[in-house]
């Protein structure tokens, strides 16, 4: 009797599945058991082959060469992990295995890193699939008993492929030319350029932004604060004299009460979380970025096995998720979530369609927490925060409305209207689970402040008014955050005047998807495009200089938003691959046109006088992620070296990291507050301070910081490609 190979995405999954199958036995890249082989990619381990193994000519960077289209696409092993794919060949190639499992993550990628090694290594046997939201014990066996037919998933395969292929086809070809147009380490895709333009364009915004003065009146009677307005409902009064002239007009007047409206109303619980939406709100509590929140998820999901699959773009659960709502909750019943947790079992869950609704879930649900009890003590700060969020956000959806009773006062003073509103609170529901938190967890991001209002009635008087004119002036719109930045990813669709491609964007993943949104933006920072500062991200002058270089149509969300409909309808097998394909090859002939006629120039502004000691020319000053460094002008140089590097040493004044710069004997940590100190002193202090720390340890220490500044890979791909 033959055996089953199973193929996961990574060795930690793999292990997890051997377990549950009885495969024991350690082999070479896998477990082996009775009647199952577990096998393991490490992520993609199968690529599409780069230009140069198509035609020599693509080993040197020329215009005349573009447009680069392969008749056909050629795929090739990474030689980082081809030692691992000879595992799975070999495995594949035995006799003794009769089928295949595709055990990969249950998505659109997962699914192309297990077709794209079965197509490589020519695998021709049976395919099942195991989709599963989670990595618990009971998901992967009722997963493993609820095998889908291979053939149910050929047509998101052809999907994920076509998007493989059309970014290879536009980004590469695009980067070729604007890269030898304008002789710098250019690059375009066709989603990190229009999120680059968004970035790019509320810059603009705030540049051009002229602050207007404006005044607004208030009237203080009776511990009540009310506010002038007109009949438009506006506040604000940009002319002066109006301001005085209203001013002295109900100054010395008394106020007749007009209307007192009282008002129940219900606020519904937020909806649950997809990947994006977490990342929101990890970004506007902790500063995380989008990356670490990804990674901080996948922890979580594959190590602990406390949350759901992260990478979702749903925020319901489907019909069959909710017999199991009272196990997840019995499991989050312990430490801060205790009190919630048994009040929500208590009371009989509240079961809408604001959290089931089957047909709002695509390939995952929501993410929620699992039936597996934490061990909180176990779990990393950062672990520990998001972790938090999840269940919070798992109690707020199942807990119910908040309940209060709103005010509207409205006042007549000498024949001009003024407000206020106040409310009462009868029920916290779910905002109790935020309680001291603000208003996290809370849809509306900008609610007015509503003040406690005293018992009023209609044709009441209201005398010894207190008149202030406050003066303010307004404000640019505010740069964006890595947590705005993913609310324009996901939903670009204002930008776009076509209306049905509007809607398309709505209901597609908008820029990216929720698994690729912080890879792009992280590539964005990566690139020299956009630095951070604080929470805010800021274009550079190659950023700003990049989207003024590339063709109109490559900045627009409407280039991915018939993407994405074009893909989903492939995905859905209602689109030929094909045809789609065949479009992608004309669009990338096009840009290439439209950048090699382009008499646009592209200006360094970064340059120093320091000159490269490989090809003479002047060096460009850069910010990577951890310091700075110097970067050759000249892309087929390619010369770097590190300037500065963010350490982990701390300032003994003000306690801040320092920078450490230098070389050799002249290392010298140096910080914002003003504080300098050579490392031999460092170190001393160090030594006297611990008593513990020698030599070895700061040799360990300087050589993670040298290896940090150099690990910015986007770049180091980048040069090793040019230099070739």
């Amino acid at each position: 009797m033959g055996k089953t190979l199973v193929l996961t995405e990574k060795p930690s999954v793999g292990r997890e599945v051997a377990k549950i199958l009885n495969c024991h036995q350690k082999g070479n890249g896998c477990f082996v058991g009775s009647n199952y082989v577990v096998a393991w990619a490490l992520g993609h381990l199968v690529t599409l082959a780069d230009p140069e193994l198509y035609d020599d000519k693509y080993k040197t960077w020329k215009l005349e060469d573009l447009p680069m289209l392969p008749a056909q696409m050629d795929l090739v092993v990474m030689k980082e992990t081809s030692k691992q794919f000879g595992v799975v060949k070999s495995l594949m190639k035995s006799p003794e295995i009769v089928d295949l499992i595709i055990a990969t993550d249950a998505g659109r990628e997962g699914e192309l890193v297990a077709r794209w090694i079965m197509k490589k290594a020519g695998w021709r046997k049976p395919v099942k699939r195991l989709w599963i939201s989670s990595l618990t014990e009971r998901a992967i066996k009722e997963g493993f008993n609820n095998l889908k037919p291979g053939r149910d998933y050929e047509a998101l395969y052809a999907a994920a492929e076509c998007r493989a292929e059309a970014d290879w086809l536009v980004g590469l070809n695009v980067t070729r030319a604007l890269t030898c147009k304008y002789n710098a380490q250019l690059s375009a895709g066709r989603v990190q350029t229009p999120t680059l333009a968004m970035v790019v364009e509320r810059e603009n915004e705030i540049k051009q932004f002229v602050p207007k003065d404006y005044w607004s009146i208030n009237v203080l009677a009776n511990g009540l604060t009310l506010h002038w307005q007109d009949k438009s409902g506006q506040t604000r009064i940009f002319v002066k004299n109006k301001a005085d002239e209203l001013v002295a007009k109900v100054t010395g007047q008394t106020g007749e009460v007009l209307e007192v409206e009282k008002e129940s109303k219900k606020e519904l619980p937020p909806l649950a979380y997809d990947l994006t939406e977490l990342q929101r709100d990890a970004n506007r509590k902790y500063g995380f970025s989008a990356k670490t929140t990804s990674s901080v998820m996948q922890q979580l999901y594959e190590n602990h096995k406390l949350v759901t699959y992260p990478r979702t773009d749903s925020r319901h659960i489907s019909e069959d998720i909710v017999p199991t709502l009272p196990e997840r909750l019995k499991s989050v019943a312990l430490g801060p979530y205790v009190d919630l947790a048994r009040s929500i079992l208590r009371n009989k869950l509240i079961i809408t369609k604001r959290f089931v609704d089957s047909s709002k879930v695509s390939d995952h649900h929501a993410i929620i927490p699992t039936e597996q009890p934490p061990t909180l003590s176990r779990l990393s700060s950062e672990e520990l925060k998001i972790y938090d969020l999840i269940v919070k956000r798992f109690l707020a959806v199942l807990s119910p409305a908040f309940e209060y009773e709103q005010t509207m006062v409205k006042v007549l003073i000498k024949g001009e209207i003024f407000t206020a509103k106040g409310k009462v609170v009868k029920l916290k529901g779910w905002r109790k689970v935020y309680e001291g938190q603000g208003n996290l967890g809370d849809e509306a991001e900008d609610r007015e402040v509503e003040q406690t209002l005293p018992e009023l009635r209609k044709n009441e008087i209201l005398r010894n008014l207190s008149v202030k004119l406050g003066m303010g002036k307004t404000k640019p719109p505010s740069r964006h955050t890595e947590a705005t930045l993913l609310s324009a990813m996901e939903h670009p669709g204002k930008l776009i005047e076509d209306q049905k491609l509007r809607e398309a964007m709505d209901q597609s993943h908008g820029l990216g998807t929720p698994a690729t949104r912080a890879e792009i933006i992280e590539k964005l920072f990566n690139s020299f495009y956009m630095n951070r500062q604080g929470k805010e991200i800021i274009p550079t002058s190659k950023g700003i200089q990049l989207i003024g270089l590339v063709p109109p149509e490559l900045k627009s969300p409407e280039l991915t938003a018939k993407w994405e409909q074009q893909l989903t309808e492939i995905s859905k097998g209602r689109a030929n691959s094909q045809a789609f394909l065949m479009s992608m090859r004309r669009y990338a002939t096009q840009l290439v046109s439209t950048v090699v006629g382009s008499a646009q120039t592209f200006k360094h502004d970064n340059m120093t006088r320091t000159k490269c000691p490989e090809c003479g020319k002047f060096l460009l000053q850069v910010k990577g992620k951890k310091g700075e460094m110097y970067v050759c002008q000249d892309r087929e140089c390619g010369y770097r070296k590190g300037i500065s590097q963010t350490s982990n040493a701390r300032c003994p004044e003000c306690h801040k990291k320092m920078e450490l710069k230098g070389d050799g004997e002249n290392k010298l940590f140096t910080c914002v507050c003003g504080h300098r100190e050579k490392l031999s002193t460092f170190t001393k202090r160090r030594e006297s301070e611990k008593g513990t720390i020698n030599k070895k340890e700061v040799g360990s220490f300087l050589r993670n910081q040298n290896d940090a500044v150099l690990m910015n890979t986007a770049l180091a791909d980048a040069l090793a490609k040019l230099k070739k």
